[in-house]
């Protein structure tokens, strides 16, 4: 049978794929190679995939391909956009970071949109062998752009480490698929699904294949107890990689993770939902609890990110008995993640370049010699908190309405959790604005920290989505509604 290509559908990955080959070439071709060709053509090939992301959601109509494999809706778009803003974003950080180092440049875009490729496609993939091909197409090279910095031993241990748990990681998911291949006798997941509803007594080993799985997307996300590359990884690697680690590589692995759950295991409910929510309670807990430690604040940011992991998972843990509800503010949650993460490690990334320290420390007095900064970094950290008006406080209260609608014991308990890991949450990122505002500078002299234009403009995009998201939620909160299966 000839497969069926719908090239409307399938241009967003179209147009990426020439993007990393033209990238390719002028980094062979061109001798001053950065900042002008790899960059400048990266950032246009990803603004370009935008466009048939645009005029797919004005269609408005499901495409379905491959014998339903690959499928191109709503939810399928609504992560592509997201994807793709992200890694403008984490180009605009890297430019400037990149191109001042002593680094290899072309083939960091190179890498880094071969990434993004596998997250465009993670969003379509319906079928458990391009779910795989796409997770792994987003983690092989991150394992290299962990370790960029190749002179510096810290980055070498964080490629290393990430490394080595990814391939672990990988091997237990391809264990658990392989097994509930040979159970369903598919890899579609409307196949998977269709045995796990008609088969009332499923197998043990069934249970325990969906176990291997689940694990093994853990891993990805850097969900406890399998988080402790995280933190190593994310303090070892360049800056614009750990930003783009916390919020793209993290987003692509739960937008597998959901597709899996909704789509496939969903009748299996006794199999995925109480390991949801113990991995929640765990990341939501040890995440903040191991923060309020931490003196390196990428470090701070990576145990909040395991702890944000965590709060995400809330109301997946839950979704059986709120499926509509889980679903949007799991979607709402990713969404407004992004940007607090992303304009955080901007902010890092900005005063880092005078400070060239990571130190919670060198964050005293930053109010004084780059206030603009300072206020900048405190609606970052006060969204991650969830303190209104800012955007996360619209992502927290998606997160336990769908508890509420849930409305088990075992739902509330998990909600009663997170709202004190919200308090918890609260002390370690207010530790860090006191310190900017009501501490004297660490450093002498009051030169002010110069901003990159590419830099200044990341910085802007997240602190407007943050700000307008938090004052007006339901210019966004349609997102989450459109972005169903």
């Amino acid at each position: 049978m000839t497969p069926n290509f719908d090239f409307h559908a399938l241009a967003p990955e179209i147009i990426l794929s020439v993007t990393i080959v033209a990238v390719l070439i002028s980094d062979l071709l061109f001798t001053d190679r950065e900042r002008w060709q790899t960059s400048r053509i990266a950032t246009i090939g990803v603004l370009a995939a935008l466009i048939p992301v645009i005029t797919l959601a004005i269609d408005g109509t499901d495409r379905v391909m491959f014998g339903g494999a690959y499928v191109v809706d709503p939810y399928a778009l609504t992560f592509k956009a997201l994807f793709l803003v992200a890694a403008y974003v984490t180009l605009l950080l890297s430019v400037d970071y990149i191109g001042e180092g002593d680094y290899y440049q072309g083939e960091f875009y190179f890498l880094m949109l071969i990434s993004v490729l596998g997250m465009i496609v993670m969003a379509s993939a319906r079928e458990l062998i391009t779910i795989f091909v796409a997770l792994e197409a987003i983690s092989i090279p991150t394992f290299v752009l962990a370790g960029w910095r190749k002179h510096d031993t810290k980055s070498n241990e964080a490629s290393i480490k990430y490394y080595l748990i990814g391939v672990l990681s990988s091997a237990i998911m391809l264990y658990g698929m392989s097994f509930i291949f040979g159970f369903s006798g598919s890899t579609m997941l409307t196949d998977i699904a269709d045995f796990a509803r008609t088969t009332p007594d499923v197998a043990p080993l069934f249970v325990v294949a969906i176990f291997l799985t689940l694990v093994g997307f853990a891993f990805k996300i850097s969900a406890v107890p399998f988080h402790f590359w995280a933190p190593d990884t994310y303090e070892g690697a360049p800056t614009p990689v750990t930003a783009f680690l916390s919020v793209s590589s993290k987003a692509g692995g739960f937008v597998a993770l959901l597709t899996i759950i909704f789509v496939g295991f969903f009748p299996s409910v006794d199999s995925w939902q109480p390991v949801m929510w113990v991995f929640a309670a765990l990341s939501m807990t040890v995440g903040n609890l191991i923060a309020l430690r931490q003196t390196n604040i990428v470090r701070m940011l990576a145990y909040s990110s395991i702890a944000q992991g965590g709060f995400i998972l809330v109301p997946l843990a839950v979704a059986q008995d709120a499926p509509v509800a889980a679903l949007e503010a799991v979607v709402s949650y990713l969404l407004i993640y992004a940007a607090m993460n992303l304009g955080a490690f901007a902010v890092v990334i900005a005063v880092s370049r005078r400070t060239r320290s990571a130190e919670i420390s060198s964050y005293a007095g930053l109010g004084q010699f780059a206030p603009v900064l300072a206020v900048l970094m405190s609606i970052f950290l006060f969204s991650l908190a969830g303190v209104p008006p800012l955007a996360g406080w619209y992502a927290k209260f998606m997160l336990f309405r769908a508890v509420l609608d849930a409305g088990t014991p075992w739902a509330i308990v998990l909600g009663v959790i997170a709202a004190v890991n919200s308090v918890i949450a609260f002390f370690y990122y207010a530790a860090v604005v006191r310190r900017m505002w009501f501490k004297e500078p660490a450093i002498e002299g009051t030169r002010a920290v110069e901003i990159p234009a590419a830099l200044g403009v990341a910085i802007s995009l997240c602190a407007a989505t943050v700000v307008v998201i938090g004052i007006y939620p339901q210019l966004f909160g349609r997102l989450g509604e459109l972005a169903r299966f």
